[in-house]
């Protein structure tokens, strides 16, 4: 099976691709624009199947195929929300939410496996999509978090917080100035919200802003640990099975 992965992280492309080679699948191409996609199509064999990113670094996906006739299967990647993923499944297309399960990638491999070209199931209707999709893909990362302090209410910047932490059933926000502050949210929330470039969860525990890293440590039992600039209360530790995607996203 001929397979290209179309993403604009390339630390996600890279992650991607390792998991489709578990699963015995190999990339052929790695694209991350849609200048790079529609190049990349006029000079080669379409593929039999297309992982595809929806918002890529010069545009939206959709753009590809209005310079472009593809006629490959496609299994969508988003990081966006159900009314979005409505879309694909109106559509019968199938998607996979970030950060991508490898149960998941297995059952969409599985399922395209069974919708071979040829049954009439793979028609994808990319302006009904598109309608769906822009206002949700329009949205920014947030950049401000707000916390109550007493009777006041603290404006907290995204590019100040070193780090966001769970603690006795509460999400907190470590700042530069050395402060911690309770938020009204969770890290399972905070995973829509945080822009993917800079932010990264570590572990269970710990989403760490990439800007305030000071150093990295070998850690026990092939784990590493994050000191931070201010941020001194707890050891911030990368879980094991996050390592590698860890030093991925660090490239």
């Amino acid at each position: 099976m001929n397979v290209i992965i179309i993403e604009d992280e390339k630390p996600a492309a890279r992650r991607l691709s390792r998991m489709l080679g578990d699963l015995d699948l190999e990339a052929s191409a790695m694209l991350h624009s849609v200048e790079e996609a529609v190049n990349w199509f006029n000079s080669n064999p379409h593929p039999d199947l297309i992982f595809l990113d929806i918002q890529l670094s010069d545009g939206l996906c959709f753009e590809i195929f209005d310079l472009v006739t593809v006629k490959s299967a496609i299994i969508f990647t988003t990081a966006y929300d159900e009314y979005a993923l409505q879309a694909f499944k109106l559509n019968s297309i199938d998607y996979l939410l970030k950060p991508i399960d490898e149960e998941e990638l297995k059952k969409a491999v599985m399922k395209y496996e069974e919708m071979r070209p040829g049954t009439g199931q793979l028609a994808v209707h990319f302006e009904d999509i598109r309608k769906l999709l822009v206002n949700p893909l329009e949205r920014e990362y947030k950049k401000r978090f707000v916390a109550r302090v007493g009777q006041h209410l603290k404006i907290l910047n995204a590019d100040e917080i070193e780090c966001f932490y769970s603690e006795n059933k509460g999400t907190y926000a470590a700042t530069i100035e050395g402060r911690n502050y309770l938020l009204d949210t969770t890290l399972e929330l905070l995973e829509k919200e945080l822009e993917p470039e800079t932010f990264f969860r570590v572990s269970r525990k710990f989403y760490v802003n990439v800007k305030h890293i000071q150093d990295i440590i070998s850690y026990t039992n092939s784990r590493l640990q994050i000191k931070l600039n201010r941020f001194k209360e707890q050891d911030v530790i990368v879980s094991r099975e996050r390592v590698k995607d860890f030093k991925l996203w660090l490239e």
